[in-house]
């Protein structure tokens, strides 16, 4: 993935989020606090889902991907920004190319697999005597594959365009990780051409995932309104409201930042929308999709009691 703006910028240097030593230590504590929880929180899942038989249905199938793609993620930006925060040092241009596309690549597949969770849990609701049959597994291998597939996709052509632009001027940049429109704004050519593709490239794996998200909910919604019971319409809306909390979070702060003009970002602005959708969701995300699950509790019950026995 090297490019010819190699030659001129060899090496970056990361503003981070603050200057403030004080202020430091305390994004420090908070910014390990959060990795550790998603660390513990994704691989108990990834474990349980792994250990379980009961949990290989399409629901933990997905989760379990969901969770591998939220610890990947983190570690891909959280270990580099908690080093940013104690020793503000150079990134070389190679290390800093990688962990955009890295970044890119597992952000974009996320949002692809919000969108089939939003549909798996719409068969489930909506379909549920079908739903083992519309779900099938090689179906699921499919949906699954296109994630992976449509995330690598359109982070190599963001990765491309963005580093074919020549960059010039100091080798800043006002972020707390190597972010594609970061870079963007160090161009001194004209970014029309790479602006209009990382837009269409949003549209393509932010825009219609998002949609179909919200049009699966519509009709979850719509369905468990019909239900009879109010305790099990009180306790499938109490899910959908925790389900769906997460999705916005992660939707609504890429889109706004990846479909809208680079130019017209603030960069404070920036940094902070890059914690609510790079750092905040995959803590969150096994708390609320799965650790609340009574399944997930008895499986989790049964891999420590084990553990303990052995």
């Amino acid at each position: 993935m090297t490019m010819s703006n190699q030659s001129s910028i060899a090496e970056f240097f990361l503003l981070g989020l603050t200057k403030d030593h004080n202020v430091k230590i305390i994004l420090f504590s908070f910014f390990i606090v959060i990795y550790i929880l998603t660390l513990i929180g994704n691989s108990i899942l990834i474990t349980a889902w792994i250990c379980d038989p009961h949990l290989h249905t399409p629901m933990y199938f997905f989760l379990g991907i969901l969770s591998f793609v939220d610890i990947s993620y983190s570690t891909v930006i959280v270990p580099f920004v908690l080093d940013q925060l104690l020793h503000w040092r150079a990134t070389s241009y190679n290390a800093c190319a990688a962990q955009m596309y890295i970044a890119l690549f597992l952000g974009g597949t996320e949002c692809v697999l919000l969108g089939i969770m939003a549909y798996d849990r719409y068969v489930a609701i909506v379909f549920p005597l079908r739903y083992t049959v519309i779900m099938s597994t090689p179906l699921c291998i499919i949906l699954a594959s296109c994630c992976w597939l449509s995330g690598g996709l359109m982070a190599l052509v963001d990765t491309y365009f963005t580093l074919q632009l020549p960059l010039c001027g100091a080798n800043i940049i006002n972020h707390f990780f190597c972010e594609v429109l970061s870079l963007l704004k160090m161009a001194c050519a004209d970014i029309f051409v790479t602006e209009l593709v990382i837009f269409s490239a949003a549209i393509f794996i932010l825009g219609i995932p998002s949609l179909f998200t919200a049009i699966s909910y519509i009709r979850i919604i719509i369905t468990i309104v019909r239900i009879r019971s109010s305790e099990a319409r009180l306790k499938a809306f109490s899910t959908c409201a925790s389900h769906l909390i997460v999705v916005t979070i992660f939707y609504s702060t890429a889109i706004s930042m990846y479909m809208r003009p680079a130019s017209k970002a603030s960069e404070n602005q920036d940094k902070m929308l890059s914690v609510f959708y790079t750092v905040t969701p995959p803590m969150l995300n096994p708390m609320i999709y799965s650790l609340r699950n009574k399944d997930v509790k008895a499986a989790v019950q049964k891999l420590f009691c084990r553990k303990t026995l052995h």
